[in-house]
């Protein structure tokens, strides 16, 4: 059973009527912004001032009016592709997602409209505008999902939730939903079966409201925005769809979940069979055509960081060299995909003999053995320049030359050493399943301030759901992850 919250401490002051108008205003003018901005430049850079390179064949079009047209079609992707739905808006990657999706897909038209109709569009124009114009809405949307964040963790621009659904099933919704702030769900109330109403009872610090009969009512009168229908499996299917019918024409919007969890879209496929709908989870795959790709994306952009980041390679090498004696590079058995063994380089951050300490070290903390993402706090082997180079992770930067030798990718589960991976079980093993990782969900996500049991599962499934967009949303979260040093020692 999860904590039992209240209201006072998730959010200090509760706005339940978020003005969503307000949010997409300010996405739509950087949405604008950005995409003027990457055609005009694509135009100017590209061609001459008057827009008309010369070209053969009988349709001579102007880059003018090309950049134009494509400006508005760009935009009315962004719409069609409903990528400032409100349900999407500041949690996850499927904002992101869908911007991505509508950009490549919309050029992908144009260069076949353009190869067709034999129209002379450059593909230095094409080559300009589309990664500038990505760029730039991709960083448009992390800035105001910034914001957004910050507004919610003041209580604003939440959206009130009435969950419904048996009294332990919503209590671990809403635990979840409160361990989420960011996510802008203010939960409202709960409605239960009939048989378990109690008067004046709360469920996870939230008061109970009615009963399922009641959900559609209850939900207009606390002006809820969605109805979340928690142990759907559970809940009779006709309860379900008579509270469907209840709530059309009222603007609240009804979501359901299930028992199923850790499983991303991607997998999901959601057929109707004589009205019933039934859910397809694909087995998860770990050859094919998309892993040569993140094999290929890993080997890039592993040479291109290491060449920008030569300087800082060797500012640290330096500094570990001068500030304390032994080697510049550590170097340690860790097992990657598959079970297999091989040796990861990380610019060493303790003092010579610190192997030989490990049991020392354990004793003072009272611990008798390696768990799993055990890592001691204060530890007093690590050398004053290595507590920086762990809270930044600079020491983790040589590992680059473990992605280049294919040892390991740029993201992945944290390699582990042969104690943490024999205290394994079924779930944990999976983990083994894909290569691991300079950076990962782990990483990005509290690193040595989860616990062990969080790391597996996160670790896990991204193992069964990872995807090429998922791993460039992980390095960007990275950075982040760095300057902050959350979870790092």
């Amino acid at each position: 059973m999860p904590q039992q919250l209240t209201r006072s401490t998730v959010q200090p002051t509760i706005v339940t009527n978020p003005r969503w108008h307000e949010v997409a205003l300010r996405l739509w003018v950087t949405d604008l912004a950005a995409v003027i901005i990457a055609v005009a430049v694509a135009y100017l850079v590209r061609f001459d001032v008057h827009g008309l390179p010369s070209v053969s064949g009988s349709f001579s079009p102007s880059y003018l009016s090309v950049s134009v047209v494509l400006a508005a079609a760009w935009l009315a992707a962004l719409v069609v592709g409903r990528s400032r739905d409100r349900r999407v808006l500041g949690s996850g990657s499927t904002e992101f997602a869908r911007v991505f999706d509508v950009s490549w897909r919309l050029f992908a038209t144009v260069a076949v409209v353009a190869y067709l109709l034999r129209m002379e569009i450059g593909r230095g124009y094409l080559g300009f505008a589309a990664p500038l114009g990505l760029g730039l809405l991709l960083a448009g949307r992390a800035w105001w999902r910034r914001w957004l964040h910050e507004q919610r963790q003041a209580g604003s621009f939440q959206s009130g939730i009435l969950v419904i659904g048996h009294r332990d099933q919503a209590a671990r919704l809403i635990g979840q939903l409160h361990l989420k702030p960011n996510a802008g769900y203010a939960v409202l109330g709960v409605c239960v079966p009939s048989g378990e109403v109690v008067p004046g009872e709360l469920i996870g610090g939230v008061p109970v409201l009615g009963s399922m009969d009641d959900a559609a009512d209850v939900a207009t009168r606390i002006g809820a925005s969605a109805v979340a229908v928690t142990g759907a499996d559970a809940i009779t299917s006709d309860t379900v769809r008579r509270l469907g019918w209840d709530l059309e024409g009222k603007g609240i919007d009804l979501a359901l979940t299930l028992a199923l969890v850790d499983v991303a879209g991607p997998r999901v496929l959601m057929r109707p069979v004589s009205g019933l709908p039934l859910m397809y989870v694909d087995e998860a795959r770990f050859t094919g055509g998309k892993y040569i790709a993140k094999s290929l994306f890993d080997g890039v952009m592993a040479v291109l960081i290491t060449l920008v980041l030569l300087p800082v390679l060797a500012a640290v090498a330096i500094s570990v060299r001068v500030t304390s004696p032994g080697p510049v590079l550590y170097r340690q058995e860790r097992i990657g995909k598959d079970g297999k063994r091989f040796r990861i380089f990380k610019f060493r951050t303790m003092v010579l003999g610190a192997e030989q300490r490990l049991a020392e070290v354990l004793a003072d903390q009272g611990v008798t053995s390696v768990g799993m993402f055990y890592k001691p706090k204060n530890d007093p082997r690590v050398t004053s320049i290595g507590k920086f180079l762990r809270r930044t992770s600079l020491d983790e930067l040589p590992q680059l030359f473990n992605v280049l030798l294919g040892d390991m990718s740029l993201v992945g589960p944290r390699p582990q050493i042969d104690a943490e991976v024999a205290q394994y079980d079924r779930a944990a093993h999976r983990r083994l399943l894909v290569k691991p990782g300079l950076t990962g969900l782990w990483q990005v996500s509290g690193r040595s301030g989860l616990t062990p049991e969080d790391g597996i599962r996160l670790d896990v499934s991204y193992v069964e759901n990872w995807t090429l967009f998922g791993d460039l949303m992980i390095l960007a979260r990275t950075a982040k992850a760095i300057v902050g040093g959350d979870g790092a020692y």
